[in-house]
């Protein structure tokens, strides 16, 4: 869990460079495009760090011997790291906290991302309203 909250973190950190090294190009007309161009970017980046958790769960599953083939454990993760919890494939007893566990992270990176995009788009729409307003 603490990897996967870092590696978020480190993303939200790379993507506020990738802002302010773009601003200037950000902030000149046309803004619409542009926009919706970060909007793109931005949920992209996102769809990345929700595989990179799902990938970094199924690593462990795997590791500690919960699940034997690739796809079950891959499938398990995305299914408890998005939260969806479809029930159909179940962690042996002694194991069973860490689907709580992943469902925690994915939950707590869902909210994270969230705020990645919604700070995304605020940061080049008031560099594009400064701009238009002469600031």
């Amino acid at each position: 869990m603490i990897v996967s909250i870092l590696i978020a973190g480190i993303s939200f950190w790379a993507m506020e460079v990738f802002l302010v090294r773009f601003s200037p190009f950000l902030s000149r007309k046309p803004h619409r495009p542009k926009l919706g161009l970060i909007l793109a970017l931005a949920a992209i980046w996102i769809l990345g760090q929700i595989t990179a958790g799902v990938w970094m769960w199924a690593a462990a599953l795997i590791g500690l011997g919960v699940f034997e083939a690739l796809e079950t454990s891959v499938y398990f993760s995305l299914v408890a790291f998005t939260t969806l919890g479809f029930g159909d494939i179940l962690l042996p007893e002694e194991w069973r906290l860490l689907g709580g566990m992943a469902a925690a992270n994915g939950l707590l990176n869902m909210g994270l991302l969230t705020a990645l995009l919604v700070e995304a788009l605020r940061v080049v729409r008031n560099s594009q309203l400064d701009a238009i307003r002469g600031k």
